[in-house]
């Protein structure tokens, strides 16, 4: 889930950084301004923020293997075409930017004392169905909930850090 928000987060920067209209990286349409974007896009998402290849795919409407292609094509790309240089430089450098702002926790019960503040609510000891654990630098924390709540509080979650490096694993 978060692998796809933060991917979603890359695809929306690519589409504003090179002015391609909101939605048209996921098209069908094989002009060559799509085809850097999705290519910069997948190429980030992979190496930068560990999206798998599947849900690249997913989200960009292509198949896996097409992502492999992007990866493998882009020191190639990178070196000898000049067009997809710039775009993915200005691309890069505004990621970076981006993830250079972002912070980490550094206890467990600051990332806890965070979330109960902004609204995230823990289920009753007897009714915790599901658990999130939180994990932002090396603190970690757990956030019992209930499997009726589950998505609200984890769209929360996910608003409450979206200034923060962050993963999420249920368990």
């Amino acid at each position: 889930m978060v692998d796809k928000h933060n991917f979603k987060a890359i695809c929306k920067l690519t589409e504003k950084v090179l002015e391609i209209p909101k939605g048209l990286m996921q098209d069908k349409s094989r002009k060559r301004p799509l085809i850097i974007a999705r290519q910069i896009a997948s190429v980030i998402g992979l190496k930068e923020a560990n999206v798998h290849k599947k849900i690249i795919g997913s989200m960009l409407n292509r198949d896996r293997t097409l992502i492999n292609y992007y990866e493998h094509q882009h020191e190639g790309n990178y070196k000898n075409w000049k067009i997809y240089r710039e775009s993915y430089n200005k691309v890069y450098k505004a990621y970076k930017n981006i993830e250079g702002l972002k912070e980490i926790f550094t206890k467990g019960s600051d990332i806890k004392e965070y979330l109960i503040k902004k609204g995230v609510k823990e289920a009753p000891k007897n009714l915790d169905d599901i658990i999130i654990a939180v994990k932002s630098g090396e603190a970690s924390t757990l956030i019992k909930v209930t499997e009726l709540d589950f998505v609200k509080q984890l769209e929360n979650i996910k608003l409450a850090l979206k200034n923060y490096y962050y993963t999420i694993e249920i368990l």
